[in-house]
């Protein structure tokens, strides 16, 4: 064999050796970084102020994604079985309450054995009963909007009794939501035990600071009685001693009846509500025809149930749009 065609063999069994070197150090690169995914804590949550929460604890040491999409109603949303596939894998599902994430107890039935650690973020909190919040007109005095919350025993055993789930807008129930998440996430994941909690304190610390400032501002308001779109800041009222008069119930896809909305408006003309609230992620028509009929303004009171990535981006966090939350308060209340 002469020596240009030894040398072209030669070639080309090197070439062969530098292409197999160089996918043995890809699949290598590609194993690691499966490796690292798979050890690092997965973690799906369902609606905004629970991911918010969760990632403030978490920061880089687990991943976490967000189920339900920012342009959906958290209440009336159901698992597609895409979702379910995606739970399945997670280590840890992390819900508000049984109360708002009405689907949970079924996903438990059908994934059996196999199911990620179910953390409910409000277990322990107290929650009011559904009606709690129209007692004006049955009363036709408005103090009576401020019942007492339930007995925490009470809480499991209404079973077919409508509970208010929306504690996540109090800013000092919010708190004991972190917590409880912060115990949870501990608990499966301990070696990162310190930075949780350190993450954990640092973000509770600003929800103290937020409400610190809720009640700076709302500690001398002329009125308290505010009109909302549907009965969801009910806790941030009771918290701040304010009179939620809600157009719908829980739900905001409840449509109130013409009677109702005759008592509104007649609430309205006697109390003096000059601003009705209205939320961003459903229908503000009943809230604008009130106002309309009033001489009112609108307002948004944000439920931050949904909070898009372009929201994010600019800035905006659970923090910042309470915040925003109580400048539009102020229009009603501090005058």
């Amino acid at each position: 064999m002469n020596q240009p065609k030894v040398r072209a063999i030669l070639v080309m069994v090197l070439a062969c050796f530098i292409v197999i070197a160089g996918c043995s150090n890809k699949e290598d690169v590609g194993s690691n970084q499966k490796e690292s995914t798979e050890n690092q804590l997965h973690i799906v949550t369902t609606f905004y102020p629970m991911y918010e929460f969760t990632k403030n604890i978490t920061n880089e040491n687990a991943q976490v994604d967000l189920l339900i999409p920012s342009n959906i109603e958290p209440h009336d949303w159901e698992p597609t079985p895409k979702d379910m596939a995606m739970i399945q894998k997670a280590d840890v599902l992390i819900y508000n309450s049984d109360f708002m994430e009405t689907w949970i107890s079924s996903i438990k039935e059908s994934l059996g054995k196999e199911q990620p650690q179910f953390v409910e973020a409000s277990k322990g909190i107290p929650l009011m009963k559904g009606d709690e919040h129209d007692h004006h007109e049955e009363e036709g005095d408005h103090d009576d909007v401020e019942t007492d919350h339930l007995d925490e025993g009470e809480v499991h055993e209404e079973g077919n009794e409508q509970l208010d789930p929306h504690v996540w807008l109090s800013p000092v129930l919010a708190q004991q939501e972190v917590q409880t998440i912060t115990e949870a996430i501990v608990k499966q994941d301990p070696k990162n035990k310190d930075d949780y909690e350190s993450n954990s304190q640092e973000y509770i610390q600003k929800l103290k600071d937020l409400d610190e400032l809720f009640r700076k501002t709302l500690q001398h308001v002329s009125s308290k009685e505010i009109i909302t779109q549907h009965a969801a800041f009910g806790y941030l009222a009771k918290e701040y001693g304010l009179i939620q008069i809600p157009i719908a119930g829980l739900s905001p896809s409840e449509e109130p009846s013409p009677s109702k909305l005759a008592e509104l408006k007649e609430f309205a003309k006697e109390h003096h509500i000059n601003v009705i609230y209205f939320e961003e992620t459903t229908s503000p028509k009943v809230a604008i025809t009130l106002a309309a009929e009033l001489g009112a303004e609108t307002e948004i009171l944000n439920t931050i149930e949904g909070l898009s990535k372009e929201d994010q981006e600019e800035g905006l966090s659970y923090i910042e749009v309470m915040k925003n939350n109580l400048k539009s308060l102020e229009k009603s209340l501090v005058k």
